[in-house]
């Protein structure tokens, strides 16, 4: 059975994909903290403890496992609790030393972008996007410590795939919902058209995340090295409404481009249909009240 590595995998969308790779791969989850010694992982997971910051642990670390394969989903998830210049920091020299790492040991790479790297969750005035739907070659222009970061990191991404020959993924994600907990069904956000009007009210289950990871590490879509960014988001938008009516009730103006039909999602699947088979099997008119636990990765 191959090893991966996954920093981050004691996250809350970090275990689903823990979870999910475990059923394929040795998984060797590596966070900031350790669950302790005592504690018993569940089948197929080991933990390390690592800075990802600390570039010489983390080079001996990736070195002494030699994996197969680098998930990195390790890193500080969105602004607001942290000095934006550290989330810049953390999130950028970590993927930096992970990524290098990684190529090093000749690993498949799997890492955590973000659709904020488009730059329109975070701008102080979020623009329309240049087309709709938005595909993977829409400018990313990022104006806070959270989307730079994550600019960053694709380009580090690719520079690594450039320079050894790895198949490198960049997941951009929007905002991760976990079975039955659905905070894009709060009233409180359904009710405020402009409270997920930055990401044009997108969403992604969890466990749609852990497939994608899944299918971009056991997909070759770029046998001879190379990089590539995945858009990772539902089929519907989260009000369900139609989604053009939603943007011009909003904004008063539609982008260019072939448009969205019906209740579907600002951002273009298309790539990751043709590259990876992926498309994403879950929707909040069911998920939102599915009665799932979350994946716990040490026994009781």
């Amino acid at each position: 059975m191959d090893t991966v590595i996954v920093t981050g995998g004691r996250g809350a969308s970090g275990r689903w994909v823990v979870d999910r790779l475990r059923e394929d791969y040795e998984v060797v989850v590596v966070d900031r903290d350790h669950p302790g010694f005592g504690a018993e992982p569940v089948e197929n997971v080991d933990f390390r403890a690592a800075d990802l910051t600390d570039r010489g642990a983390v080079r001996e670390l990736v070195a002494s496992i030699d994996p197969d394969a680098v998930v990195h989903w390790g890193a500080i998830p969105a602004l607001g609790r942290h000095p934006e210049g550290d989330v810049f920091e953390n999130n950028a020299i970590a993927a930096y030393n992970v990524l290098t790492a990684a190529g090093e040991a000749g690993a498949r790479i799997v890492q955590a972008s973000s659709d904020g790297a488009y730059g329109f969750f975070f701008a102080e005035e979020t623009p329309l996007p240049e087309e709709l739907p938005i595909t993977e070659n829409h400018p990313r222009r990022p104006e806070d410590g959270y989307g730079l970061s994550k600019v960053a990191a694709e380009e580090v991404a690719a520079g690594v795939a450039r320079r050894h020959g790895v198949q490198v993924a960049s997941i951009r994600p929007s905002w991760i919902q976990e079975p039955g907990e659905y905070p894009c069904r709060d009233p409180g956000y359904t009710g405020d058209l402009g409270a997920g009007a930055g990401n044009f009210w997108s969403y992604i289950d969890a466990r749609d995340v852990a497939e994608m990871v899944h299918t971009a590490l056991t997909t070759e879509f770029a046998p001879e090295g190379g990089h590539e960014a995945f858009n990772c988001v539902a089929a519907d938008n989260a009000l369900g409404d139609p989604l053009e009516t939603l943007i011009e009730r909003h904004y008063g103006a539609l982008p260019s481009g072939p448009g969205v039909e019906g209740d579907g999602t600002a951002y273009s699947l298309k790539k990751a249909g043709e590259l990876l088979g992926w498309v994403p099997e879950h929707s909040w008119t069911e998920a939102a009240d599915e009665d799932v636990p979350r994946p716990e990765l040490v026994r009781d």
